[in-house]
Protein backbone atom coordinates (compact mmCIF):
# COMPACT_ATOMS: atom_id res chain seq x y z
CA UNK A 1 0.00 0.00 0.00
CA UNK A 2 1.12 3.18 -1.12
CA UNK A 3 1.75 6.38 1.37
CA UNK A 4 -0.43 8.33 -0.55
CA UNK A 5 -3.00 6.18 0.33
CA UNK A 6 -3.08 7.89 3.54
CA UNK A 7 -3.76 10.96 2.43
CA UNK A 8 -0.67 12.92 3.60
CA UNK A 9 -0.95 16.64 3.65
CA UNK A 10 1.68 18.64 2.03
CA UNK A 11 3.55 19.66 5.29
CA UNK A 12 4.14 16.07 6.21
CA UNK A 13 5.61 15.44 2.37
CA UNK A 14 7.83 18.93 3.22
CA UNK A 15 8.71 16.86 6.59
CA UNK A 16 9.95 13.56 5.23
CA UNK A 17 11.80 15.45 1.96
CA UNK A 18 13.95 17.16 4.95
CA UNK A 19 14.97 13.89 6.23
CA UNK A 20 16.09 12.69 3.11
CA UNK A 21 19.24 11.76 2.21
CA UNK A 22 19.23 13.86 -1.62
CA UNK A 23 18.48 16.99 0.81
CA UNK A 24 21.14 16.36 3.26
CA UNK A 25 23.40 15.93 1.01
CA UNK A 26 23.19 19.61 -0.29
CA UNK A 27 25.37 22.47 0.56
CA UNK A 28 23.95 24.43 4.09
CA UNK A 29 23.09 27.44 1.65
CA UNK A 30 20.71 25.25 -0.84
CA UNK A 31 19.24 23.91 1.95
CA UNK A 32 18.12 26.87 3.42
CA UNK A 33 17.37 28.53 0.02
CA UNK A 34 14.80 25.21 -0.66
CA UNK A 35 13.53 25.49 3.14
CA UNK A 36 12.59 29.18 2.15
CA UNK A 37 11.00 28.63 -1.01
CA UNK A 38 9.02 25.72 -0.20
CA UNK A 39 7.78 27.43 2.70
CA UNK A 40 6.79 30.22 0.24
CA UNK A 41 4.75 27.86 -1.92
CA UNK A 42 2.88 25.91 2.11
CA UNK A 43 2.11 29.43 3.06
CA UNK A 44 0.21 30.47 -0.20
CA UNK A 45 -3.53 30.52 0.14
CA UNK A 46 -5.98 30.02 -2.49
CA UNK A 47 -9.31 29.68 -2.48
CA UNK A 48 -9.45 30.87 1.25
CA UNK A 49 -6.85 27.42 2.43
CA UNK A 50 -3.22 26.97 2.70
CA UNK A 51 -1.57 24.40 0.55
CA UNK A 52 0.56 23.51 3.89
CA UNK A 53 -3.27 22.60 5.04
CA UNK A 54 -3.92 20.39 1.31
CA UNK A 55 -3.63 17.06 0.85
CA UNK A 56 -1.00 15.81 -1.73
CA UNK A 57 -3.61 14.32 -3.92
CA UNK A 58 -5.73 17.70 -3.77
CA UNK A 59 -2.93 20.03 -5.19
CA UNK A 60 -4.39 20.39 -8.67
CA UNK A 61 -2.52 22.10 -11.42
CA UNK A 62 -5.39 24.68 -11.30
CA UNK A 63 -4.31 25.41 -7.72
CA UNK A 64 -0.88 25.55 -8.77
CA UNK A 65 -1.38 28.05 -11.60
CA UNK A 66 -3.01 30.19 -9.45
CA UNK A 67 -0.27 30.10 -6.68
CA UNK A 68 2.04 30.73 -9.40
CA UNK A 69 0.41 34.04 -10.55
CA UNK A 70 0.48 35.23 -7.44
CA UNK A 71 4.03 34.63 -6.73
CA UNK A 72 4.87 36.35 -10.10
CA UNK A 73 3.77 39.60 -8.34
CA UNK A 74 6.42 39.52 -6.43
CA UNK A 75 8.54 39.25 -9.38
CA UNK A 76 9.50 36.24 -12.03
CA UNK A 77 12.24 35.14 -11.33
CA UNK A 78 11.16 35.03 -7.19
CA UNK A 79 8.22 32.93 -8.77
CA UNK A 80 10.60 30.85 -11.19
CA UNK A 81 12.64 29.66 -7.54
CA UNK A 82 9.83 28.95 -5.65
CA UNK A 83 7.94 26.78 -8.57
CA UNK A 84 11.45 25.16 -8.77
CA UNK A 85 11.66 23.81 -5.52
CA UNK A 86 8.24 22.90 -4.92
CA UNK A 87 9.03 20.82 -8.30
CA UNK A 88 11.68 19.03 -6.17
CA UNK A 89 9.68 18.95 -3.08
CA UNK A 90 6.68 16.55 -5.22
CA UNK A 91 9.47 15.21 -7.02
CA UNK A 92 10.71 13.65 -3.68
CA UNK A 93 6.55 12.32 -2.90
CA UNK A 94 6.70 10.78 -6.50
CA UNK A 95 9.92 8.50 -5.94
CA UNK A 96 8.26 7.82 -1.31
CA UNK A 97 5.20 7.38 -3.38
CA UNK A 98 3.92 10.09 -1.26
CA UNK A 99 1.97 11.65 -4.51
CA UNK A 100 0.45 10.17 -7.32
CA UNK A 101 1.98 13.52 -9.75
CA UNK A 102 3.55 16.96 -9.68
CA UNK A 103 1.23 19.40 -10.38
CA UNK A 104 3.92 21.89 -10.52
CA UNK A 105 5.25 20.20 -13.79
CA UNK A 106 2.27 21.56 -15.16
CA UNK A 107 2.74 24.70 -14.89
CA UNK A 108 5.22 26.50 -17.32
CA UNK A 109 8.10 29.24 -16.15
CA UNK A 110 7.49 32.60 -17.56
CA UNK A 111 11.13 33.93 -18.84
CA UNK A 112 12.84 36.51 -16.87
CA UNK A 113 14.32 39.62 -19.13
CA UNK A 114 18.32 40.07 -18.40
CA UNK A 115 19.13 42.59 -15.71
CA UNK A 116 21.41 45.12 -17.60
CA UNK A 117 21.65 47.82 -14.94
CA UNK A 118 25.00 48.51 -13.40
CA UNK A 119 26.16 50.94 -10.77
CA UNK A 120 28.34 54.37 -11.46
CA UNK A 121 31.41 54.55 -9.00
CA UNK A 122 29.40 57.76 -7.57
CA UNK A 123 26.95 55.28 -6.63
CA UNK A 124 28.66 52.56 -5.12
CA UNK A 125 30.39 55.44 -2.81
CA UNK A 126 27.04 56.77 -1.51
CA UNK A 127 25.51 53.28 -0.53
CA UNK A 128 29.15 52.58 1.26
CA UNK A 129 29.44 55.62 3.08
CA UNK A 130 25.58 55.31 4.07
CA UNK A 131 26.09 51.40 5.01
CA UNK A 132 29.01 52.21 6.60
CA UNK A 133 27.83 55.62 9.20
CA UNK A 134 25.16 53.09 10.91
CA UNK A 135 26.54 50.57 12.80
CA UNK A 136 23.81 48.38 12.82
CA UNK A 137 24.16 48.19 8.49
CA UNK A 138 28.25 48.09 8.51
CA UNK A 139 28.75 44.75 7.82
CA UNK A 140 26.06 45.30 4.65
CA UNK A 141 28.29 47.61 3.63
CA UNK A 142 31.15 45.48 3.88
CA UNK A 143 29.12 42.53 1.99
CA UNK A 144 28.60 45.19 -0.68
CA UNK A 145 31.98 46.31 -1.10
CA UNK A 146 33.39 42.13 -1.44
CA UNK A 147 30.82 41.57 -3.83
CA UNK A 148 31.81 44.66 -6.30
CA UNK A 149 35.57 44.67 -5.70
CA UNK A 150 35.79 40.95 -6.38
CA UNK A 151 32.96 40.75 -8.76
CA UNK A 152 30.96 37.90 -6.49
CA UNK A 153 27.96 36.89 -5.87
CA UNK A 154 25.73 38.18 -2.65
CA UNK A 155 25.53 34.66 -1.40
CA UNK A 156 29.13 33.70 -1.36
CA UNK A 157 30.07 37.29 0.28
CA UNK A 158 27.34 36.99 3.08
CA UNK A 159 28.70 33.45 3.75
CA UNK A 160 32.18 34.16 3.83
CA UNK A 161 34.05 32.95 6.39
CA UNK A 162 37.47 34.44 8.49
CA UNK A 163 39.15 30.92 7.59
CA UNK A 164 38.88 32.35 3.61
CA UNK A 165 41.14 35.35 4.14
CA UNK A 166 44.90 34.79 3.47
CA UNK A 167 45.98 38.22 6.05
CA UNK A 168 49.20 37.14 5.54
CA UNK A 169 49.10 36.89 1.51
CA UNK A 170 46.93 39.61 1.46
CA UNK A 171 44.26 37.46 -0.71
CA UNK A 172 40.92 35.34 -0.75
CA UNK A 173 40.00 32.21 -1.29
CA UNK A 174 36.08 31.71 -1.76
CA UNK A 175 34.57 28.41 -2.73
CA UNK A 176 31.75 29.44 -5.01
CA UNK A 177 28.23 28.25 -3.77
CA UNK A 178 26.40 27.69 -7.50
CA UNK A 179 29.21 26.28 -9.49
CA UNK A 180 31.51 25.15 -6.83
CA UNK A 181 34.36 26.66 -8.79
CA UNK A 182 37.32 27.70 -6.78
CA UNK A 183 38.84 31.61 -7.04
CA UNK A 184 41.51 33.37 -5.22
CA UNK A 185 41.94 37.24 -5.39
CA UNK A 186 43.92 39.70 -4.24
CA UNK A 187 42.73 41.92 -1.27
CA UNK A 188 43.61 46.05 -1.91
CA UNK A 189 45.21 47.44 0.76
CA UNK A 190 42.49 49.28 1.39
CA UNK A 191 39.63 46.50 2.32
CA UNK A 192 42.49 44.63 3.90
CA UNK A 193 42.67 47.45 6.65
CA UNK A 194 38.88 47.18 6.78
CA UNK A 195 38.99 43.56 6.96
CA UNK A 196 41.52 43.79 9.85
CA UNK A 197 39.35 46.24 12.30
CA UNK A 198 36.49 43.28 11.12
CA UNK A 199 38.38 40.59 12.63
CA UNK A 200 39.19 42.80 15.91
CA UNK A 201 35.38 43.34 16.10
CA UNK A 202 34.02 40.27 14.78
CA UNK A 203 36.95 37.22 14.83
CA UNK A 204 35.21 35.74 17.59
CA UNK A 205 32.96 33.84 15.50
CA UNK A 206 33.07 32.64 11.81
CA UNK A 207 31.43 34.99 9.76
CA UNK A 208 33.08 37.82 8.30
CA UNK A 209 30.11 40.02 8.25
CA UNK A 210 27.18 38.77 10.16
CA UNK A 211 24.35 40.46 11.04
CA UNK A 212 25.48 42.85 13.82
CA UNK A 213 23.15 42.19 16.63
CA UNK A 214 23.41 38.22 17.59
CA UNK A 215 20.24 35.83 18.13
CA UNK A 216 20.17 34.65 21.63
CA UNK A 217 23.65 35.01 21.89
CA UNK A 218 24.45 33.69 18.32
CA UNK A 219 25.84 36.00 15.30
CA UNK A 220 24.62 34.61 11.89
CA UNK A 221 25.08 35.63 8.49
CA UNK A 222 22.32 38.05 6.98
CA UNK A 223 19.51 35.50 5.25
CA UNK A 224 18.76 35.34 1.41
CA UNK A 225 15.29 37.87 2.39
CA UNK A 226 16.66 40.26 5.05
CA UNK A 227 19.63 41.13 3.11
CA UNK A 228 18.28 42.61 0.24
CA UNK A 229 15.76 44.42 2.39
CA UNK A 230 18.23 45.44 4.48
CA UNK A 231 20.19 47.27 2.03
CA UNK A 232 16.90 48.54 0.37
CA UNK A 233 16.43 50.91 3.34
CA UNK A 234 19.73 52.04 2.69
CA UNK A 235 19.15 53.22 -0.56
CA UNK A 236 16.40 55.21 0.29
CA UNK A 237 18.74 56.67 3.26
CA UNK A 238 21.76 57.13 0.78
CA UNK A 239 18.64 58.37 -2.12
CA UNK A 240 19.67 56.25 -5.21
CA UNK A 241 17.37 54.76 -7.89
CA UNK A 242 14.75 52.73 -6.93
CA UNK A 243 16.26 50.85 -9.97
CA UNK A 244 19.29 49.66 -7.99
CA UNK A 245 19.66 46.24 -6.45
CA UNK A 246 22.54 44.99 -4.78
CA UNK A 247 23.06 41.33 -6.57
CA UNK A 248 24.18 44.40 -9.51
CA UNK A 249 27.32 44.87 -8.22
CA UNK A 250 28.90 41.89 -9.69
CA UNK A 251 27.93 42.65 -12.82
CA UNK A 252 29.23 46.39 -12.50
CA UNK A 253 32.33 45.13 -11.23
CA UNK A 254 32.44 42.69 -14.41
CA UNK A 255 31.83 45.88 -16.51
CA UNK A 256 34.29 47.82 -15.06
CA UNK A 257 36.40 45.37 -16.20
CA UNK A 258 35.44 45.31 -19.55
CA UNK A 259 36.08 48.97 -19.66
CA UNK A 260 39.04 48.59 -18.79
CA UNK A 261 40.52 45.93 -21.40
CA UNK A 262 40.44 43.01 -19.22
CA UNK A 263 40.85 40.09 -21.63
CA UNK A 264 38.03 37.32 -21.07
CA UNK A 265 39.99 34.86 -19.84
CA UNK A 266 41.18 37.11 -17.15
CA UNK A 267 37.86 38.02 -16.27
CA UNK A 268 36.65 34.35 -16.18
CA UNK A 269 39.42 33.84 -13.53
CA UNK A 270 38.00 36.70 -11.25
CA UNK A 271 34.50 35.73 -11.38
CA UNK A 272 35.13 31.78 -11.65
CA UNK A 273 32.29 31.43 -14.82
CA UNK A 274 34.07 28.28 -16.53
CA UNK A 275 33.02 29.65 -20.05
CA UNK A 276 32.22 33.31 -22.02
CA UNK A 277 28.90 32.56 -22.25
CA UNK A 278 28.56 32.51 -19.12
CA UNK A 279 29.98 35.76 -18.44
CA UNK A 280 27.32 37.33 -20.66
CA UNK A 281 24.82 38.20 -18.35
CA UNK A 282 26.78 40.08 -16.32
CA UNK A 283 28.56 42.00 -18.99
CA UNK A 284 27.03 45.31 -20.71
CA UNK A 285 27.98 46.84 -24.31
CA UNK A 286 29.30 50.04 -23.10
CA UNK A 287 30.75 53.04 -25.12
CA UNK A 288 34.03 52.97 -23.32
CA UNK A 289 34.81 49.03 -24.35
CA UNK A 290 33.63 50.05 -27.73
CA UNK A 291 35.50 52.84 -27.77
CA UNK A 292 38.44 50.35 -26.38
CA UNK A 293 37.66 47.42 -29.01
CA UNK A 294 37.67 50.83 -32.64
CA UNK A 295 41.43 52.41 -31.42
CA UNK A 296 42.84 48.81 -30.88
CA UNK A 297 42.11 48.02 -34.29
CA UNK A 298 42.69 51.00 -35.66
CA UNK A 299 46.23 51.05 -34.28
CA UNK A 300 46.99 47.80 -35.55
CA UNK A 301 46.14 49.05 -39.00
CA UNK A 302 48.82 51.67 -38.75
Amino acid sequence: MSRQSKSLITTDLAADYYKSYEFNNLRDETKKQYQYHIGIMLDTVIDGKAIRDRQCDKVSSRLVKLAYNQWCERGVQFANHVLSSSRILFNHGLNMEMALVNPFLAVKKRSVKPRRTVWSKQQVQTFLNTAYGDYSTRNVGLIAQMAYEWCQRLGDMRMLQWDCIQFDKSRVHIEQSKRRAEVFLPVSDNLLDMLYQQQEDFGFQPYVAPMTEPIRGVYHPYSLHRLPKVARRIMRDAGLPEELRLSDLRRTGTTEMVDAGVGMAQIMSVTGHANPQSVKPYMKNTFTSADLALTARKNHDI
